[in-house]
């Protein structure tokens, strides 16, 4: 039997006993009237320790309680004696005045100033310092401790940037929008936030109900939880029984909601019965351990985390086409991909929920739940001889560093592949350690060890791959992976956003499979997809969702829905349409003090007529960032569909003081200047954007054919050749080389590009039809 079993065998029997102790309570507390108290508020972390001393005691000392304090001589680690650092030139001190920690550095004007350093931020392994402005905005300096030991490198200030200089002007200087503690930091490091953003005022008045991350930030509000447990001190068991009573006092608290929404026990919703794909505890903790972006500050424990947040899906630049995580995504995404999580594995089996360190240590954590006489031996690892031993998450759960110090294990439990690192340059743990050799090297190794099928659990990385290169398979490998029920769902979200790319009658059905699946995220994906549809089609297969019951859903489609004007909606739907359009304008709103969401409120006033609402989001978003592209671009085309051209122009130069090297503002530009007649002036922006990222096939196949309108076919089909070359299933930078060359009357080029996509598009008659036609136009055309 395995420890697994034992555990629950052990916790079986001794639910049997308890059920006799508990026999003599129940039906007292259950035959008492049910109440409906009022809605509940925070209480504090203290108020739980009194009946709950245990799990307060580890919880405080965990990170947990140390995400944020004020600072005092016993929260601050950092050296403050008249310390100093020096980043690209730019001298800071740290010190102490009057009690207070002092740092003089460069401010939002470039000059060195002091600051009062007012709250700590972290503990561990480094420690962060928040500055306040009297806007109320909070800033986290990015010069942070080391509070790693010395003998591991720690103990010293360092820049979160190392190699970059960061003036401040720049977005990720402290002082700017991507340092701000208020929307970046405040809903994870602390209970209770509430941000109080005036739009109006511009100024914050962001509050919070403890400062750091207590009992509350997962169990949900207390108060009623608390009152209902005073009134019934003296009828329950002994302090050291009364977390067994647990069961207990959590079906009373479905009936008298009472406010203690989750099981530690099991990581159910003691509220509601929620689907059983539904695990409670890894929404719970995804709702700071996801990479996400909040919907709804009244976050409900025992709820999908999409009813409050919108969850980042396995995009590029996030993660890798395997799903390894690439940049910080903070393991919600890595697990939720996993075998472990599939299995049923949920996180308080690995990390107690209270202190959030490791159940056991080293490989014994594994060994919980996997047999040790068949993987910690030396026939599974293969690396008896390593000094120090290798564990399993040596070679299972891949480190990657964040925040300059920070080691990170991915948590998608995958099987090394170096097979598919050779394949798609995707990263491995044989060849992290083993760097001076090759993936092909140790994917040969592996394959001797284990043989030649042993491929892992995630097996989505040649779609997403496909896709983010743009190759003619991609819509075929992405619409297998969403139709494969054994995928992962959030890999099915992934795959079905990403098809939004490849519309067809085969990838409408995908989406319409996808918007009755029981995870939001699908559902969303599902919409994505839509988005590239007939707009005609739309209500009719996405309305229903405006009743959906996550609140992110519905506000997806929304702001779907906003494509199909006011006239086209059907009476009746109208109401349902109002609501969900609401909540998506109260989650831009909430988050006004950001260009994104500006933007996209933007976008969405436009889409509903409302033009001169538009011109005013976009405007706003533009405030807060002069360098945000899509709110400069969108602002540009609402100009256009106005016929303010020369607005539009000035918009998208201002933007690239800002942003010089902005790829896809030179290319709008570059369009505009188009549609005003400055041929030269355009087409040197065209240039421009093509030169900057040489990688976008449509830039360079509108320099091209800026090119061929300007009578320089010559340049136009050498540009066009050289991005066919990176982007061979690229169709029209494809069907641009053959149109092209068969008006210079070269129709052997125009044929060769003909052929090679007809072979990348196997399936499309047309392209069949160009082909011979091609052939016929040849002098000798029975040669090929």
């Amino acid at each position: 039997m395995s420890g697994h079993s034992r555990s629950r065998s052990i916790g079986l029997i001794a639910g049997l006993a308890l059920a006799i102790v508990l026999a003599g309570i129940s039906e007292r507390l259950f035959a008492e009237p049910v109440t409906r108290p009022a809605p509940p508020n925070f209480v504090g972390s203290e108020s739980c320790a009194g009946c709950h001393p245990g799990q307060a005691a580890l919880w405080r000392k965990s990170q947990h309680s140390h995400a944020m304090a004020h600072a005092t001589e016993t929260t601050v680690l950092g050296d403050f004696n008249d310390a100093r650092f020096e980043h690209f030139g730019v001298p800071s001190r740290f010190f102490r005045r009057d009690g207070k920690f002092m740092v003089e550095t460069d401010g939002p004007d470039g000059k060195l100033t002091t600051f009062e350093a007012k709250y700590t931020f972290g503990i561990d392994p480094l420690q962060q310092y928040l500055i306040e402005f009297p806007d109320g905005r909070l800033q986290a300096l990015t010069i942070a401790w080391d509070a790693r030991p010395k003998d591991k490198g720690g103990q010293r200030w360092f820049h979160l940037y190392p190699d970059e200089r960061i003036g401040h002007d720049d977005v990720l200087h402290w002082t700017r929008l991507n340092q701000n503690w208020n929307f970046m930091c405040a809903e994870c490091h602390s209970t209770g936030i509430r941000k109080n953003y005036d739009a109006k005022a511009d100024r914050f008045a962001t509050k919070w109900a403890e400062i750091s991350v207590g009992c509350e930030a997962c169990h949900g509000q207390g108060s009623n939880h608390v009152a209902w447990a005073h009134a019934r001190q003296s009828g329950w068991p002994s302090e050291k029984s009364l977390d067994d009573t647990m069961g207990l006092l959590v079906r009373y608290a479905e009936r008298s909601n009472i406010g203690w929404t989750l099981d530690p026990n099991t990581g159910n919703s003691a509220r509601s019965a929620p689907p059983a794909m539904l695990r409670t505890e890894v929404e719970a903790c995804g709702r700071c351990h996801a990479r996400r972006g909040q919907l709804f500050e009244d976050w409900v424990p025992g709820h999908w985390l999409s009813d409050s947040h919108v969850v980042s899906p396995l995009g590029r630049g996030l993660y890798h086409a395997d799903g390894q995580m690439r940049d910080e995504v903070y393991n919600y995404g890595s697990f939720k991909q996993s075998k472990m999580y599939a299995a049923g594995v949920t996180c308080s089996d690995c990390h107690d929920p209270h202190s959030g360190k490791p159940r056991h240590s080293g490989d014994n954590l594994c060994l919980q739940c996997h047999s040790a006489d068949k993987f910690a031996i030396a026939s599974h690892h293969r690396h008896a001889a390593v000094d120090p031993p290798l564990g399993c998450a040596s070679c299972h759960m891949p480190v990657r560093t964040y925040m300059g110090v920070d080691r990170r294990h991915d948590h998608g439990f995958r099987v090394p592949r170096p097979d598919l690192s050779a394949q798609l340059n995707t990263p491995n743990a044989c060849n992290d350690c083993h760097a001076d050799r090759t993936p092909q090297w140790a994917a040969a190794a592996i394959d001797s060890w284990h043989g030649p099928s042993r491929k892992g659990f995630q097996t989505f990385a040649p779609a997403l791959a496909a896709s983010w290169a743009g190759r003619a398979d991609s819509s075929k490998l992405l619409a297998a992976v969403a139709a494969d029920h054994a995928t992962p769902d959030i890999v099915r979200a992934t795959v079905l956003t990403e098809l939004n790319a490849y519309v067809s009658a085969e990838t409408m059905e995908q989406a319409k499979a996808g918007l009755s699946n029981p995870d939001p995220m699908v559902r969303i994906g599902a919409l994505d997809l839509l988005e590239g549809g007939p707009p005609l089609q739309l209500w009719a297969i996405a309305s229903p969702l405006l009743s959906d019951p996550i609140r992110g859903v519905r506000i997806r489609a929304a702001s779907l829905l906003a494509l199909v004007p006011a006239a086209q909606q059907p009476v009746a739907d109208r109401p349902r349409f109002q609501s969900a359009a609401e909540e998506f304008v109260a989650a831009q709103r909430l988050n006004a003090d950001r260009p994104e969401a500006r933007s996209a409120l933007g976008r969405f006033l436009l889409h509903r007529g409302q033009m001169t609402e538009a011109e005013t989001e976009y405007k706003a978003a533009l405030r807060f960032s002069p360098a945000y592209a899509p709110a400069a671009v969108n602002l540009a085309d609402l100009y256009r569909q106005g016929g303010r051209e020369p607005e539009g122009e000035s918009v998208l130069r201002t933007a690239l003081i800002a942003a010089p090297r902005d790829a896809e503002l030179h290319h709008v530009l570059g369009l505009t200047l188009v549609r005003l007649k400055r041929y030269d002036e355009a087409i040197a922006e065209l240039r421009q954007a093509t030169e900057l990222e040489p990688d976008r096939a449509r830039f360079a196949y509108v320099y091209a054919v800026a090119l061929h309108s300007a009578g320089r076919m010559a340049d136009a089909i050498s540009i066009l050749k050289q991005i066919a070359a990176r982007h061979p299933h690229d169709r029209d930078t494809m069907m641009a080389v053959i149109a092209f060359s068969r008006d210079a009357g070269d129709i052997d080029t125009a044929l060769d590009y003909a052929e090679r996509l007809a072979a990348a598009f196997s399936q499309d008659a047309g392209l069949d039809r160009l082909v011979r036609e091609l052939r016929q136009r040849l002098p000798n055309p029975t040669a090929r």
